[in-house]
């Protein structure tokens, strides 16, 4: 009942999110900048989002490793990506998470808790580096200190993300450096008996999933493929500009990208419905954008990037004879 609400919130974000995004635009002057797309660019922008995803791979396989310490195979890791993020497309409850974990523990095999641990330092990673390069952004782009979005303050909102971003890196470090001292706090702080070696033992696979961020190489590995990611990402945002016409340079995307960022934190319908196209559209708004073309722009660019994801997730299930059910069953 408590998921199924969740989704029921989401869903009713979504909707007054597209409300608010179509509210009062003409169709007919939306649909004119649909069409007048220019094919080339805009098979650039698919390209480059679509390749973000692959660009994945070297940094999980940083970041995960099995049991024994080994490096995990390049499609062990591709097609858990794959299924991940195609199920956060079409299913609620951001259940692509939970497949994407089902799947490299059975494909890998990775055990469960290094797999979370991984993605849990991913997600601090993606939030510092789309952070950074938003604030590098504004400061490039020569815009007002006090600009927002839809009301909300763009540079506050990237130092509050940044400084909790940070701290949830601080803590990581803390856990991935001082392995004896985290294993000791989970013993102190649960009952003994049975809880406790539940408890401890699930404590030592995060720790070793944190491994990565103790060792300075690996850790640098990661850190560069971040940026690489989001640079790719923030390309693909850039060469759709000149699909449509759109004359905003380059801090442009990246500080589309760091507004979409906080947009789809938001419990909304799967593929982030309304939201995307709201915060495009805000964030176009800033380099003078109207509203027709950059919601002809939005709708275009979420729903041909959504595309190919989806469906390389769909093969990759077929790939590797896992269901969506039988992968979110293995990560619990």
């Amino acid at each position: 009942m408590r998921r199924w609400l969740q989704a029921l919130v989401g869903v009713a974000v979504s909707a007054t999110l597209i409300y608010f995004a179509f509210r009062g635009q003409p169709f007919d002057e939306v649909w004119h900048h649909v069409q007048s797309v220019r094919p080339v660019p805009l098979l650039g922008a698919i390209l480059l989002a679509t390749l973000s995803f692959p660009v994945r791979v070297p940094r999980w396989r940083e970041l995960l490793r099995r049991d024994d310490g080994s490096k995990i195979g390049w499609l062990a890791l591709w097609h858990p990506i794959a299924i991940g993020f195609a199920c956060n497309n079409v299913l609620p409850f951001r259940l692509g998470e939970v497949a994407r974990v089902g799947a490299v523990s059975r494909l890998a095999p990775a055990s469960v808790a290094a797999s979370l641990s991984s993605l849990a330092v991913e997600r601090i990673l993606d939030g510092l580096t789309v952070v950074g390069l938003l604030m590098v952004a504004l400061i490039m782009a020569d815009l007002p200190p006090d600009i927002a979005v839809r009301g909300v303050l763009v540079r506050d909102a990237a130092l509050r993300f940044g400084l909790l971003g940070l701290g949830a890196l601080a803590a990581g470090l803390v856990v991935a450096t001082r392995r004896d001292f985290a294993l000791g706090l989970a013993r102190r702080l649960t009952p003994q008996g049975r809880i406790r070696e539940t408890v401890v033992g699930f404590a030592e696979k995060i720790v070793d999933g944190l491994a990565a961020l103790g060792d300075p190489a690996r850790a640098i590995s990661v850190v560069g493929w971040s940026l690489v990611l989001w640079l790719v990402n923030a390309m693909a945002f850039w060469v759709g500009f000149a699909a449509f016409g759109i004359d905003v340079p380059f801090v442009g995307a990246l500080i589309l990208q760091g507004v979409l960022i906080f947009a789809i934190a938001v419990p909304q319908a799967p593929g982030f419905v309304g939201g995307f196209e709201l915060a495009i559209m805000g964030a176009l708004a800033l380099f003078g954008v109207g509203e027709q073309l950059a919601l002809a722009y939005a709708v275009t660019f979420h729903v041909t990037t959504f595309i190919p994801i989806t469906l390389l997730g769909a093969w990759s299930l077929l790939r590797t004879g896992l269901s969506i059910r039988g992968a979110t069953e293995a990560a619990t």
